[in-house]
């Protein structure tokens, strides 16, 4: 299938390293929107390699560096585990390449600063994809907090109920130094959200996290209060055990924005069970990999509606605002109201991400979720890795602000 628009004055040639799920997830995006052409992709499976060349009528190579050798190249999306982020970034900015960087941007502080200084010495963007903030209710939200016709914004709660400890994993997806467990894979999702609803400025983190299943030693769940310089706060849970469903409270719709069948608790932890130990778990996760014959279809129908990360309510002084599955709840003097957000274009919305890159690189808009919006991330992060673990709070100094009109 070639994805090649029928204009090039504005077209992004895109790369893709790695072709595993957060790529599955990102193609059909990558394949609709029409500003872009996929120009190749990297991944050491040659099954990949070949699925991919089939399906996109791009060039698949064995090698990050064989990818950015080729000058035909624009930007690269980079979703290799997250312990490679840095490495594959600063080769794509030696190589010129404009960049998207899966979450986690890094695993430490020291890794977002080479990529951002390998990025400035290049002269190449980066664009982080923390892809729930780009969901187009959260950011609804921001233009409403950000307009003042709420008054004063307060406080932010959000939390998200899952099944995300009992999927398919490798090993090294549980364990934490490793990059696996929430920290990494599913609190970035909920700072980053909560960041752009706040304005970005979170001063101190209190935090605590734990490790239930010591069959699944890394953290799965927490509960952390963040302070913004400005007086707002916000708290965050997350659970990945597979007990409560939070999509119980957001109308039965799924993280994609699919219709979700109800009452399906424990479902993963049952799967994962009769899947007959490690070995069974490996092969399942195998078996679901982009280039597999048995992996799921990755051209998805478009969802019902808005991705989505959980239930997320803001508090200001004349209302609360909720992130709805079609648009934004308002609860204030008057009532109920509910503001439709239709999309900016055919969904999947993934293609926000896409945009940011886009109107940086031909519009001259700087992005925001820019290399220091992705490290002041990584940094509440972190901060609530080290607050649970020293039972204290936790100073922040690398936080940046919310650019907007209140954002843009």
């Amino acid at each position: 299938m070639s994805n090649a628009p029928a204009s090039t004055a504005s077209l992004l040639r895109l790369g893709l390293i790695g072709l595993g799920g957060a790529t599955r997830q990102m193609l059909p995006s990558l394949v609709r929107h029409p500003d872009v052409c996929l120009a190749g992709a990297a991944d050491p499976r040659k099954e990949a390699r070949e699925r991919f060349a089939d399906d996109c009528d791009a060039r698949g190579y064995a090698s990050a560096e064989a990818l950015c050798d080729n000058r035909d190249i624009d930007a690269v999306y980079i979703a290799t585990p997250h312990q490679f982020h840095c490495e594959h970034a600063v080769l794509a900015a030696k190589a010129g390449k404009h960049m998207i960087v899966e979450k986690p941007m890094a695993l430490s502080l020291d890794e977002c600063d080479r990529m951002i200084a390998a990025a400035e010495e290049a002269g190449v963007h980066i664009v982080v994809g923390h892809t729930h903030s780009f969901d187009l209710p959260i950011q609804r939200m921001r233009e409403i907090i950000a307009s003042g016709e709420l008054g004063r914004l307060a406080m932010i709660n959000t939390w998200n109920y899952t099944n995300f400890l009992y999927r398919p994993r490798r090993p090294e997806e549980l364990r934490t130094e490793l990059g696996g467990g929430i920290i990494y894979n599913q609190i970035p999702h909920q700072v980053d959200m909560v960041r752009l609803l706040g304005g970005g400025l979170v001063r101190s983190v209190r935090a605590m996290a734990w490790v239930l299943d010591p069959q699944r030693p890394t953290e799965g769940s927490h509960l952390s209060f963040l302070q913004f310089a400005d007086g707002a706060a916000a708290s965050m849970v997350f659970s990945g055990y597979d007990y409560f469903d939070s999509d119980e409270f957001h109308f039965w719709v799924g993280e994609l924005g699919e219709d979700k069948p109800a009452a399906r608790h424990g479902a993963a932890r049952a799967a994962l069970r009769k899947s007959g130990g490690a070995v069974g778990e490996a092969a399942a996760k195998s078996a679901a990999a982009y280039g597999r014959p048995t992996s799921p279809d990755w051209i998805h129908a478009a969802p019902v509606h808005h991705p989505h990360f959980g239930i997320t309510i803001a508090s200001c002084a004349l209302g609360d605002l909720r992130a709805a599955a079609d648009g934004v709840i308002i609860y204030g003097h008057d009532g109920r109201t509910e503001v439709p957000v239709a999309p900016s274009r055919a969904f999947p919305d993934k293609m926000r991400v896409i945009d940011e890159l886009h109107d940086a690189i031909f519009r001259g808009m700087p992005p925001l979720h820019d290399g220091r919006w992705g490290k002041a991330t990584v940094e509440v992060s972190l901060a609530v890795l080290e607050s649970a673990r020293e039972r204290r709070e936790i100073q922040l100094s690398h936080q940046v602000p919310v650019r907007d009109a209140g954002g843009r």
